[in-house]
């Protein structure tokens, strides 16, 4: 029962976060996962894939509900991804505990540096013209799927930005866009780590109404926030949660 409780709080946290500013809430599950239930690094990455299916729908639901999806750009994305996710959640696999844990770090860090410097980036490298975004985009969902195989998450700290910089989406329509893509590729990647054995099935039936809960909440709160206010927290939130990771040496195994 204690457990029952601490997944569905994990779940709703994730959830809550993920939805305000557009993310399936993988930054927030894995570490609680680790620290909280004491999960090895590859299970958590597993079993945080398989709930960020329901953010996905929880949350595509409620930006679409607001006319924030843009469907034919989530299919550009969608594809290559699921492609992908099955190789990176394989690498995950096999690498030790405490190199999921530095390269999950440094991957939040990247991303958050990325969208802080948006509009020094905006100036630089503009929106692209023509059928550019299209072909930027389709890089971007093979790069998101095998890094969401690779690390338990949703993807949408590559999406986001790439979308906001590259092909002009505003802050709302690219999270709605990118809880979207999650659905596809959450289910490859999840029965890729499923199959695995890297998926704590016990834990689904507190963490995904949680997680389907607070996305609902989190999302609709979303829609009343200025852009600027939830790229900040975002930025805040990953540079804290990647620091921690980047700091462990302890060598371990997955």
């Amino acid at each position: 029962m204690k457990n029952h409780l601490i997944s569905f709080g994990i779940g709703l946290a994730a959830g809550c976060f993920g939805g305000l500013i557009g993310l399936g809430g993988g930054i927030i599950m894995v570490p609680l996962l680790v620290g909280l239930l004491k999960l090895d690094q590859c299970r958590a990455h597993g079993t945080s894939l398989v709930v960020l299916i329901f953010t996905g729908i929880s949350g595509a639901v409620t930006y679409g509900y607001h006319g924030q999806v843009d469907w034919k750009f989530a299919a550009v994305l969608a594809v290559p991804a699921m492609l992908l996710v099955t190789a990176g959640a394989h690498l995950a696999d096999r690498l030790p505990d405490w190199k999921l844990k530095k390269t999950f770090g440094v991957f939040l860090i990247f991303c958050s540096a990325l969208l802080l410097l948006k509009p020094l980036l905006a100036d630089i490298i503009g929106v692209l013209p023509g059928f550019a975004p299209f072909i930027a985009l389709a890089v971007t969902g093979a790069v998101t799927g095998f890094l969401s195989g690779l690390m338990g998450i949703g993807g949408g700290t590559i999406m986001v930005p790439a979308m906001i910089l590259l092909a002009g989406f505003t802050q709302h329509v690219a999270q709605g866009t990118a809880l979207l893509v999650m659905i596809p590729t959450g289910f490859v990647g999840a029965f890729t780590h499923w199959k695995l054995g890297n998926v704590a099935g016990g834990l689904l039936f507190g963490m995904v109404p949680g997680i389907m809960l607070g996305t609902i909440a989190g999302a609709s709160i979303a829609q009343i926030i200025p852009d600027d206010p939830l790229r900040w927290l975002f930025v805040l939130v990953a540079v804290y949660t990647g620091w921690r990771y980047v700091k462990i040496v302890a060598p371990d195994t997955c």
